[in-house]
């Protein structure tokens, strides 16, 4: 993890439960005498990720729909910290402002790249009722000012529709659906689960509608689109980023993107515990345009 990340070391759960009383009846003491939750409840799961935010970034309300996806906190943070270490080795560390594409109902990347490093953001979303929650979630922390909510109405689109002329971001975010379809998301749940120790099917502990979790030919073919989307608007935004969990799609990823005239590309790794996972980021900027920014 960064070296920034508060939570390389685990949770403190007395204190998340002084903090946000609400997650203690989800607590106990396990075999090796450590204090935890069940992580394939996803009422749990919630509970203490909202205890983070409202223990460790003064975010004062977060809700969201159960059926939703529920973002792990420590992950969500690293992508921050891991996009703040590469806009500073740009020269980019003063008035940030960041795009994020799907943002969901928990508006959850512009509320922590705010808290953390005072970033302005846009975020976007396709789906009209998650929009409707982030903008409370938005509201309700006196985040107006800071963080903009636009309303993607072609699901086909990306950028389309999202990108203004005069857009000028200092970089893009994105957490990509991963599975290809229902039945493949179920599989890889029922997996996960048994890794937890459950028997049989469950429900996903961190939750997530099919908008949020699937896409038609799965993660490659969106990230796919989301690069040619790119490579439409060069000079919007500095870095165009996103979170990349097959490491097999990065080839192909690095070879589009060579066509499309990207002059700079970088992967950045993430460790997550034991899960490893990647960010790509490119650019299409010149290095003249670069210093000019």
């Amino acid at each position: 993890m960064h070296k920034n990340n508060i939570h390389k070391s685990g949770y403190d759960f007395s204190k998340l439960c002084v903090v946000y009383p609400q997650l203690k009846e989800f607590v106990f003491t396990n075999t090796y005498n450590r204090q935890t939750i069940d992580f394939a409840n996803p009422e749990a799961v919630k509970n203490l990720n909202t205890a983070l935010l409202f223990t460790h970034y003064n975010i004062k309300y977060w809700e969201f729909p159960d059926d939703n996806l529920c973002p792990p906190i420590p992950g969500r943070v690293e992508y921050i910290h891991q996009l703040e270490k590469l806009l500073k080795s740009s020269g980019i560390d003063n008035n940030v402002t960041v795009l994020d594409i799907g943002t969901g109902a928990t508006c959850i990347y512009p509320l922590l790249g705010h808290q953390v490093y005072c970033w302005r953001f846009v975020a976007t979303d396709i789906d009209d009722k998650s929009i409707q929650q982030a903008q409370k979630n938005i509201d309700e922390n006196e985040l107006s000012k800071k963080i903009q909510l636009r309303f993607q109405d072609d699901k086909s689109q990306i950028f389309k529709g999202i990108l203004k002329p005069s857009d000028k971001f200092s970089a893009s975010i994105c957490n990509p659906p991963f599975f290809k379809s229902e039945a493949e998301m179920i599989q890889a749940t029922n997996k996960k689960l048994r890794g937890l120790g459950k028997n049989g099917e469950g429900v996903r502990n961190f939750s997530g509608k099919h908008n949020e979790l699937c896409y038609k030919g799965g993660e490659k073919a969106f990230v796919h689109n989301y690069l040619y989307e790119s490579s439409l608007f060069k000079s919007n935004c500095f870095w165009y980023t996103t979170l990349v969990s097959k490491k097999e799609n990065v080839k192909s990823m690095y070879a589009s993107l060579n066509k499309l005239g990207a002059t700079e590309i970088k992967t950045i790794a993430m460790q997550l515990g034991n899960k490893t996972s990647r960010i790509v980021a490119w650019t299409f900027l010149t290095k003249d345009q670069q210093k000019q920014w």
